[in-house]
């Protein structure tokens, strides 16, 4: 099977099945996403958003967040993945978005990835999401379920590069759908180990089913 025809019935199956994903991550303003976001590196969605209420009733806006100390934010994240760290983004997060930004979160990528804890994945899931953006974020969940389903060449070895590969054959308005369509196929379904192939609608044109699961039997 070529590879347009595997991104042909991939994006044919969710627009039909699921036609309007939405992030898991629960939040109100871009504020409140990036925050999520951040947050949310090598962590849970369902951690992060048990965290973020009391959080943000503490710091409710960029001016909070910035005139806070490291110190201060840590006992209200201090359950998700290397808290120490993202306290330490976030108070600086909330100081830059306050003097160099106005207390908005910006809607460039460029801009996105000036502020502590912000990478290239975190920027293309805000501008993807709040923004509407033709970006693709690739995460653990997107980097292996475009593999195995054989949308993206084995010599795509790094995120930017299945990032590149997804975005050659996916229509621009279509990007931030695909998006969800990836990480929840790949938390619920496509998981890391033991692929739930039994249920998996997607496995007649799965390169990974045709070659280990179908071969093994």
């Amino acid at each position: 099977m070529t590879r347009p025809e595997r991104f042909r019935r991939f994006l044919d199956y969710f627009a039909t099945h699921f036609p309007e994903p939405k992030t898991e991550l629960a939040y109100a303003s871009p504020y409140e996403l990036i925050v999520a976001v951040v947050l949310s590196a090598q962590c849970t969605d369902k951690r992060v958003n048990q965290v973020m209420p009391a959080l943000l009733a503490q710091f409710p806006t960029p001016y909070e967040l910035g005139e806070a100390a490291a110190e201060d934010i840590f006992p209200f994240i201090r359950s998700v993945s290397y808290p120490n760290n993202k306290a330490k983004h976030l108070a600086g997060l909330g100081r830059l978005l306050t003097s160099d930004f106005g207390g908005e979160v910006p809607s460039t990528i460029e801009e996105l990835q000036r502020l502590p804890g912000v990478g290239r994945k975190t920027a293309n899931v805000v501008v993807s999401v709040i923004y509407n953006q033709p970006v693709m974020a690739v995460d653990t969940h997107v980097f292996r379920v475009s593999h195995r389903l054989g949308l993206v060449p084995k010599t795509a070895t790094t995120p930017l590069a299945v990032e590149k590969a997804l975005v050659k054959y996916i229509p621009p308005a279509v990007i931030p759908k695909a998006h969800h369509w990836l990480i929840l196929h790949g938390r619920y379904v496509c998981v890391a180990r033991s692929p739930k192939c039994e249920v998996c609608a997607l496995r007649e044109f799965c390169a990974y089913y045709g070659k280990f699961r179908v071969s093994a039997s």
